[in-house]
Order: C-alpha cells, then sequence, then structure tokens
C-alpha cells in the first residue's frame, strides 16, 4: 500500500501513530512490533458517516488509487479534508444507490465485473519483470530479429497554404510561383511563402503566432505506405505529393485536392534515413518485452478460467443482436 510514501505526501507525521514511550524493541520483535504499528495506523479512524468509519487505511489506500498528478492535488494540508469529504460524498452515494437496486442494474454490474476484471489481470502480473530487469542477450536478439522495425526512413516536412477554393489555391501557386521565379534567395524565398500563407490560407493553424518562415508548417511524414508516418493534419493526398517533390525547398507545380480542402504544397525540410543502433533502441525493446511478458501472463491466466469453466457463444443468437437498440443506453430506474 506504500503506507509510508503516502503519509509523507499527506504530511501526517508517523510518529502520531507510534506511542512516544514506546520501548526499542529487541532485534527478535523488531518486525512484530513495527507490523503492530503499521495496523493501529491503518484503523486510525479519521471520520463516521452513520455506523460506518473511514480508516487512515482507506483514505490511504484511496489515495495510492489516484495517478500522480491527481494525488500531487491532495498533497497540500489544506486540501487533505477535500479529499475526505469526496470519499463522504461517494460512500453516502453509493449506500443510497444500493438501497435504490441501482448496484443490480446490468451497466453497474458490468462496470463492477470491469473493475473486478483490472483487479485480477493486476494480480496475474505479479512477477512479470520491469523493463530494467530484462537480460541483455533477450534485447539483443530481439533487435537482431527485428532490425527492419529500426530503420526510420527519410521524412519530409510539409508547408502548404490551405484553401477553400480550388480557384484560390490556384492563383496562391502561381503567386508562389512568381517568387520561386524571382531569383531571391532562399531565406527570402521563405519570409515570401510565410507571408502568402497568412494572407491567404484558411487553416486556422497558419494564423498562430510563429516565426513567418513556420507559417502553414503541418509537420513531418514519412513515405507513403509507412504505417508509422501517419499525421492527423496531413491528408493521404498531400503525404503522396509531397514525396513527388525532388529537393527541399520546392513548390508543387499543381494544386492537389484534400479532404474538402485545396493544398498548395511544399517540400520545407528533410530527416535524413537512419538505422537505430542497438544502444538507441534498447529502452524501446526493454518497454515491449516487459510489456509482452506481463500480457502473456494475463492469457495464460485467462486461458486457465476458460478450460476450468467451459465457455459456449450461441453465434445465431449473437448475429441477430440490434446494434441500433444497444446503442440506446438504458436509463437507471427511479
Amino acid at each position: 500500500m506504500r503506507l509510508a510514501t503516502a503519509l509523507a505526501a499527506l504530511g501526517l507525521a508517523t510518529a502520531a501513530l507510534v506511542p512516544a514511550c514506546q520501548p526499542r524493541s529487541a532485534p527478535s520483535e523488531a518486525g512484530g512490533s513495527a507490523k503492530a504499528s503499521a495496523d493501529a495506523g491503518e484503523s486510525q479512524i479519521l471520520a463516521r458517516v452513520g455506523d460506518r468509519a473511514i480508516t487512515l487505511g482507506d483514505y490511504v489506500a484511496a489515495l495510492n488509487h489516484l495517478d500522480e498528478f491527481d494525488r500531487l492535488r491532495y498533497a497540500a494540508p489544506e486540501r487533505r479534508k477535500d479529499f475526505l469529504d469526496e470519499m463522504i460524498d461517494v460512500m453516502l452515494l453509493a449506500d443510497e444507490a444500493r438501497e435504490k437496486g441501482y448496484d443490480k442494474e446490468p451497466l453497474a454490474q458490468q462496470e463492477l465485473r470491469e473493475i473486478l476484471r483490472d483487479a485480477m489481470l493486476k494480480k496475474a502480473r505479479e512477477g512479470s519483470p520491469v523493463p530494467n530487469a530484462i537480460p541483455e542477450g533477450e534485447v539483443r536478439a530481439y533487435y537482431e530479429a527485428h532490425k527492419a522495425d529500426f530503420h526510420d526512413p527519410e521524412r519530409r516536412r510539409v508547408s502548404a497554404v490551405v484553401l477553400a477554393s480550388r480557384a484560390e489555391a490556384e492563383a496562391a501557386l502561381q503567386a508562389a510561383e512568381r517568387v520561386s521565379e524571382g531569383g531571391a534567395g532562399q531565406a527570402e524565398r521563405s519570409v515570401a511563402w510565410g507571408e502568402i500563407i497568412r494572407a491567404r490560407s484558411v487553416d486556422p493553424e497558419s494564423k498562430a503566432d510563429v516565426p513567418i518562415d513556420l507559417a502553414g508548417d503541418l509537420g513531418f511524414v514519412s513515405p507513403p505506405g509507412d504505417p508509422r508516418g501517419d499525421n492527423p493534419r496531413v491528408p493521404s493526398e498531400v503525404r503522396l505529393a509531397v514525396y513527388e517533390l525532388a529537393q527541399v525547398g520546392d513548390i508543387l507545380g499543381r494544386v492537389v485536392p484534400a479532404s474538402g480542402r485545396y493544398y498548395v504544397i511544399k517540400f520545407a525540410s528533410r530527416s535524413e534515413a537512419r538505422d537505430r543502433t542497438l544502444e538507441d533502441a534498447a529502452r524501446s525493446i526493454r518497454v515491449k518485452l516487459a510489456r509482452d511478458k506481463a500480457k502473456a501472463k494475463e492469457s495464460e491466466f485467462i486461458e486457465q478460467l476458460r478450460q476450468q469453466f467451459p465457455v459456449q457463444i450461441d453465434e445465431a443468437a449473437l448475429s441477430q443482436v440490434d446494434l441500433d437498440a444497444a446503442a440506446s443506453p438504458t436509463p437507471l430506474r427511479p
């Protein structure tokens, strides 16, 4: 339960949980004495709600259930009671819901099952290695067997003027081509391109407060077909088109229609292809292998349960489920 950590975060003095006059225990009794003190601390009652009690152990367990960010919200002394008040509200509302039979509703039962599922899967994962415990030889073997996964292809940064009509896009393209053909230097062309974007683009991001040469930046994409190169701001047609260009700074000589808009596209910059070394990839490999081992333990546990409790599915009945009706939530009974 990480009681000591939680007590420190809450600012509760552990000395308050142990009598000040308690004699020092003999070495053979130290473990039992410490456990007794911890048990006494956890059973300390912080609040009573009717005939129910919320103990320090309940409080710390609930606090530890939060993610790290939410726990920090309650670290300040003045916020301790806020969290206790929330626990009291949860207890009152949950008890009232049981009185009204809401806990018997299918949705409530399903959510309870999901909570219990997560608890069992957490138990099943116990003993799985953390990433740093994965042996070096296993990391190296995975790297050698999956070297293609650690090849990063060339990636290109897309800059674009986004217009609502083809006519507007054609006009923007002509303006951009005039700048390119005017003999200006690279820096001047970048500024002129940014000014075209600021003046004409309908993309809200084009108005962002960034240097003029970064106006219209849509981010990087990798070659079409590479699943790692998706970019939600770059439609597939635009992604394909930017790889038609030969050099950084080139502007595509045609308008590209995509997603109901019209794009004038510039090849803004390039990230060269590279092969990640074992040292570069080791951390991500360790995380993946640790996750795979935990998942394997979950699957093994579920398979044992399925063998213990055989599953039978009525495929015909399943095929008759009305998905439209299922999408309408069933209200709780008043």
